[in-house]
């Protein structure tokens, strides 16, 4: 754990530069999925970004009724509570339920280090995505889903394999996106299955 510098001033930007070098720490939040072709571990910080891109590459199929700037903005700023709680397996049910309590601790924290009205917008928007309710939301949701999945069939399933992960359980916790975009979800079915033939998936 780093410790906290002096905080430099900025005159009335001082809380935002002492909030943005504190989610510099994002950047060593370990996840499970290596960056293809490496055997480095991808950091949250990596794949918020990687999430924000999809969601811009991937707009034309979110639908008229999403705004793909707020899914943007959600992309950006859903992991930052793992400085604090860290990186949960999403196939690791009772995990994910313990967890939650100390995320939201997470997000009073961080989001808090800013001034109003900023720390309430993007509470509100950590908010929004979390309880994944609006289009927004669920296109977000889908694609935060979608990615290590995509990653895993481009890397013989790596993550699924060092954690014993089974085709039932990738396709219980993704089968919503069959109700968001019933097309990909086809398409995912297959390349599934056939990672299961290959041994990727239990």
């Amino acid at each position: 754990m780093s410790v906290a510098s002096p905080a430099l001033n900025f005159g009335p930007m001082t809380e935002v530069f002492q909030f943005l070098m504190e989610i510099d720490k994002l950047k060593s939040v370990q996840r499970r999925t290596k960056v293809l072709g490496t055997q480095r571990q991808e950091n949250s910080a990596e794949h918020s970004w990687h999430f924000a891109v999809a969601a811009m590459s991937l707009a034309p199929f979110a639908g008229k009724d999403v705004d793909i700037q707020k899914v943007i903005r959600m992309a950006l700023l859903h992991d930052i509570v793992e400085i604090d709680a860290g990186d949960v397996l999403v196939y690791d049910l009772a995990a994910r339920e313990a967890v939650h309590a100390k995320e939201v601790e997470a997000a009073n924290r961080l989001f808090g280090m800013l001034p109003a009205p900023l720390s309430q917008q993007f509470r509100d928007l950590w908010n929004e995505y979390e309880a994944g309710e609006t289009p927004e939301a669920r296109f977000a949701l889908l694609i935060d889903r979608i990615l290590p999945v995509v990653m895993n069939l481009n890397n013989q399933g790596q993550s699924w394999v060092e954690n014993n992960i089974r085709l039932e359980q990738v396709l219980s916790r993704n089968a919503f996106i069959s109700e968001i975009n019933p097309l990909l979800w086809e398409h995912l079915l297959v390349h599934l299955n056939h990672a299961h033939e290959q041994g990727w998936l239990k």
